[in-house]
């Protein structure tokens, strides 16, 4: 659970009756895909929310239509969906609430926020530090891969 914010509550709405979608872009390959489930499962050990759904805007499943409609069977009464990008783009502006207005339509008075995705938050630039050290650690021989890098084969030393 969560130190920094207090579970909210949002229009009568208590944190068990809202329903995450954790959503990213979307791959053809699978490594990328699985590390959502990845970030989903470390966002549901540190957060005070019980339902939570991993989806992709597309091409992979599940989708935002999925993952909207898997939070409705838990019991969710509001939704919010939130784009694991970094910065403010049309996907966050227009693709991400299309889709989640289409699922929408599939469950009337449900309602949905679509929140900002990550961007500027010193924690960011703090994460940025310690993965740069990491990676110097260990093309330096020092560290272990990251699961980023074991995944992906990458990480390595390249000259042009």
């Amino acid at each position: 659970m969560s130190d920094l914010i207090p579970p909210p509550t949002f229009d009568g709405y208590r944190s068990d009756e809202i329903g995450l979608i954790i959503v990213d872009h979307g791959s053809r390959r699978a490594e990328s895909n699985d590390m959502l489930l990845e970030v989903v499962s470390m966002f549901e050990r540190v957060s005070d929310y019980p339902i939570v759904e991993p989806a992709h805007m597309e091409l992979a499943e599940p989708s935002i239509g999925q993952a909207f409609d898997r939070c409705v069977e838990r019991g969710a009464k509001m939704i919010v969906v939130h784009p694991y990008f970094l910065l403010p783009g049309r996907h966050w502006a227009q693709d991400i609430p299309d889709l989640a207005t289409a699922a929408s339509s599939r469950h009337p008075g449900i309602k949905f926020l679509v929140t900002a995705p990550l961007g500027l938050h010193e924690l960011m630039a703090r994460i940025m530090d310690e993965r740069i050290k990491h990676c110097l650690a260990h093309v330096g021989g020092d560290a272990e891969s990251c699961p980023v890098c074991a995944a992906a084969g990458s990480c390595r030393v390249r000259e042009g």
